[in-house]
């Protein structure tokens, strides 16, 4: 692992592997350096230096309150500065809203190219649920207590109840525990849920956003709207795959959209 200082003074640990451009994996909530994101590393690894990374409070990078989106954007900056510029970029979920923050802050010069899956934003009507669970969850990690924190999100995304219970006993719980404040940072990446058109008015870079096509519809919402609202943004199905996707069938689109953007 190697690692690179961010403007604040932070450690964020990162693995390069490959040759050729500079590609960004950003991943999105509870996931660190090894989550669904990382795993196009090597896919694209022949094609691209993958940079597979650990966002702030997470694995091998530190962490300085108070937190803003704007120091996980530098800490973006931050790595490509230490990889090499200007880079294109793959963001999962939660993590695809942080990367389209950063590639309206950062500019082309910067980030060249961006491709987004299943972005979680979500309509109108849905936008009191998400209101509802930022409140609970800066109660909840207020009051310390993490591991209540785990347990609101994994609601959130769907998990029952029960399974909810059995993960509380399972040996993966401590690590998520111990992470659960980055749930608030995941959560500041979405802004309000809805899409965000101050951001989406600033990009200027080609965007591809993916849905996968066994995914249920509410997560390939945000996907389709994305590319609705960013001029020049294309949308693409993945069938077949879900949330929890098979690297090599993401990986060929993603090195379809960006390939050519790098010659």
């Amino acid at each position: 692992m190697s690692t690179a200082s961010s403007a604040d003074g932070t450690t964020i640990g990162y693995e390069a592997v490959g040759n050729g451009p500079t590609l960004i994996l950003v991943e999105g909530a509870m996931s660190s350096r090894g989550g669904s994101a990382s795993q196009l590393a090597p896919e694209l690894s022949d094609a691209f230096t993958t940079v597979a990374y650990d966002r702030r409070g997470r694995g091998g990078s530190g962490d300085t309150l108070p937190f803003s989106v704007d120091r996980e954007i530098e800490d973006i900056d931050a790595l490509i500065e230490a990889v090499g510029a200007p880079a294109v970029a793959f963001g999962m979920s939660s993590g695809a809203m942080l990367l389209l923050r950063a590639a309206a802050a950062l500019g082309p010069e910067r980030i060249s190219a961006v491709v987004l899956y299943e972005p979680p934003l979500m309509p109108d009507a849905a936008l009191d649920g998400a209101r509802q669970y930022t409140a609970d969850l800066a109660a909840t990690l207020a009051d310390g207590r993490g591991g209540d924190a785990v347990a609101l999100f994994l609601a959130r995304v769907g998990m029952p109840e029960q399974a909810i219970d059995g993960m509380r006993h399972s040996p993966a719980w401590p690590g998520m525990e111990a992470i659960a404040p980055t749930l608030a940072y995941d959560d500041a990446a979405m802004g309000d849920s809805a899409v965000p058109d101050d951001v989406v008015q600033r990009v200027r870079i080609p965007v591809l956003t993916l849905a996968g096509g066994a995914s249920p519809a509410f997560l390939q919402y945000g996907a389709r709207e994305l590319a609705a609202a960013i001029p020049g943004a294309a949308f693409e199905v993945v069938e077949d795959q879900t949330h929890s996707f098979a690297p090599d069938a993401v990986a060929a689109p993603v090195r379809r959209f960006l390939a050519p953007r790098l010659q």
